[in-house]
């Protein structure tokens, strides 16, 4: 019987095969998300999208406590965070957190999300720190509008039009407005039939684009139900270019349902990160 050292060789070799087999003929625009996650700054430049403020305390893990007080005294931001990252519970709040736990790998990419998080440990002394570590861990939902208001700063290079102005000609641009009032429009104007608002509305060289953005900051629970819907919107019917601005834990490689859904059964779909959406608006 093959030793565990050898067991655990074979399955990673047909974990990769797999792997390999999986991105054949995958959405470039996917596939290019893939990558800026795991081989750029993607937590530091997604910051720019969803500027998340940490709000709160959350507990330590008494038994790790002397690694984190050992970095916060030698002012070690790498080290900090990754002493930090092996507790029960983060000490503050930041939707940045659950990716770097997932991917502990992301951490030394990442300097200015890794010096911004220690930077807020540290303004509180270590005695704060240790007397704050039996507040339960919560995450920040307050996160939906942040995608449009980064659009809104024309980030994305086209005209920004409100909905009478967009409606009334057939120029490029992107529409400025509410969830319902671009649901409305594409009720109206593109057949769309889902009860559910759009989180962006363009029309570029003449074709439509509708599409949902999720920052899907763990796996599990609400955040596997927002992908899904995000997915719905994927499938609907209508007469427009399709995509989920997905951001988040999903890019991360591993068999959770959301990584194997991405690179499986929707891989030859527009799903892409929101750093990948200007890019994918002048291919049009």
């Amino acid at each position: 019987m093959p030793c565990p050292e050898i067991k655990r060789y074979i399955c990673n070799v047909l974990l990769w095969v797999i792997e390999v087999n999986s991105c054949k003929n995958m959405n470039r625009f996917l596939e290019m998300s893939l990558e800026y996650a795991s081989q750029r700054s993607y937590l530091d430049d997604l910051f720019s999208v969803y500027p998340t403020i940490p709000n709160g305390i959350r507990e330590i893990n008494k038994s790790r406590w002397e690694k984190v007080e050992s970095a916060y005294n030698a002012k070690d931001s790498f080290a900090l965070v990754n002493a930090m990252l092996e507790l029960d519970l983060f000490p503050i709040k930041d939707s940045y957190v659950a990716y770097m736990k997932r991917d502990k790998s992301s951490v030394k990419r990442n300097p200015r999300t890794v010096n911004r998080i220690a930077n807020q440990i540290m303004q509180m002394d270590l005695g704060e720190l240790y007397m704050k570590c039996s507040q339960p861990k919560e995450t920040n939902r307050q996160i939906g509008p942040m995608f449009k208001k980064w659009v809104e700063t024309g980030v994305l290079g086209f005209p920004l039009k409100g909905v009478d102005a967009f409606a009334n000609n057939n120029e490029d641009a992107i529409m400025v407005a509410s969830d319902a009032e671009m649901k409305l429009f594409a009720e109206k104007s593109l057949g769309y039939n889902r009860n559910k608002g759009l989180d962006f509305l363009a029309r570029i060289n003449g074709k439509y684009v509708i599409g949902e953005a999720k920052f899907l900051t763990d796996f599990g629970g609400h955040q596997d139900a927002q992908f899904d819907d995000a997915m719905g919107t994927l499938n609907c019917e209508v007469n427009a270019v399709k995509v989920a601005i997905l951001d988040g834990v999903p890019y991360i490689k591993s068999r959770n349902k959301m990584h194997k859904m991405i690179t499986g059964k929707y891989k030859d779909l527009n799903i892409m990160s929101a750093l990948v959406l200007p890019t994918f608006l002048n291919t049009l």
